[in-house]
């Protein structure tokens, strides 16, 4: 991006196409974002120090917002930075924020510190997705737990969703089957609401589609000390294996693909699981994907 646009000046054509039509789109998409975070227009004025009234002329398109207004009125709604961009461009103005290839030179930094959450959690398993659950990067530990992954769905464009639940990826070794499903529709559910991105409906009506291929033990059934959060169980050469995962992501983020990056951590639910991670790693466990290089991806519509 050039660094007019970085700077957000209004350029001819943001002017001319905001009195025409875009102060109504901006109107409804704050309407949208309000009700969303099920605020009233007096909430939203609270927060913000906006009257309800100049809240209202927004709304309707009969009040023209600056600049400073739209940023103020999506940090009070807490816009992720796609969306604020998106608002900002139905206002008539640039876009705020840069989104960045993450193999970018320009995120050297932000792929360093990732890579070294990867190294030393590895034995562990540790990926990287973007909004979509799209693989970035990964260590060690996640290429042994992928094994046996049929070789085309960790080829190109690597979903987490579908190599887990792919009747020829993780699916036939899943023990949970249907846990594990719901926890990928109830995250694409939750990006669905505020990336409404035909990518993400795709997904969840394939996720919907598939089937057990496996017996499938169900949920904890009380019999055993309830596991900390979901379970994610996996038989395997090395044994059964039963962890839970913690998501990290980059605080105050200003590109936005900075912003949907999350580092997916697993850890053992039991001993066994770590001994296994460990003799893996110990005894050259394979790596289903040749290389973390070999999991770049391009942005969606590739």
């Amino acid at each position: 991006m050039t660094s007019e646009v970085m700077a957000g000046r209004r350029g001819r054509g943001y002017g001319c196409a905001m009195n025409v039509q875009t102060l109504p789109a901006f109107g409804g998409l704050l309407r949208e974002w309000r009700e969303r975070r099920r605020l009233s227009q007096f909430d939203l004025s609270v927060q913000t120090g906006v009257s309800a009234r100049h809240l209202s002329r927004i709304e309707t398109g009969r009040a023209e917002p600056s600049r400073r207004m739209v940023l103020r009125l999506a940090e009070a709604l807490d816009v992720p930075l796609r969306e604020r961009n998106a608002l900002l461009v139905a206002a008539g103005f640039a876009p705020a924020w840069a989104e960045t290839d993450y193999w970018d030179e320009r995120l050297a930094v932000a792929r360093e510190a990732i890579g070294w959450i990867l190294e030393h959690h590895d034995p562990l398993p540790a990926v990287v997705v973007d909004r979509f659950g799209n693989l970035l990067d990964f260590n060690g530990g996640a290429g042994v737990l992928m094994e046996g992954v049929d070789p085309e769905l960790l080829s190109g464009r690597v979903n987490l969703a579908r190599v887990a639940l792919h009747p020829r990826g993780m699916a036939p070794r899943l023990r949970n089957f249907g846990e594990v499903r719901q926890y990928f529709l109830d995250r694409l559910r939750a990006q669905l609401a505020v990336d409404d991105h035909p990518a993400v409906t795709e997904l969840i009506e394939e996720v919907l589609a598939y089937e057990p291929v496996a017996p499938d033990d169900g949920g904890w059934d009380g019999a055993s000390p309830s596991p900390i959060a979901l379970p994610l169980r996996v038989r395997s050469r090395h044994g059964d294996l039963s962890m839970f995962t913690t998501i990290a992501t980059f605080g105050a983020p200003r590109d936005v693909t900075v912003s949907e990056l999350a580092v997916e951590l697993f850890f053992p639910l039991d001993d066994t699981t770590r001994r296994a991670f460990a003799a893996a790693a110990g005894g050259g466990g394979t790596e289903p994907i040749g290389a973390a290089e070999a999991a770049r991806t391009g942005r969606e519509g590739d």
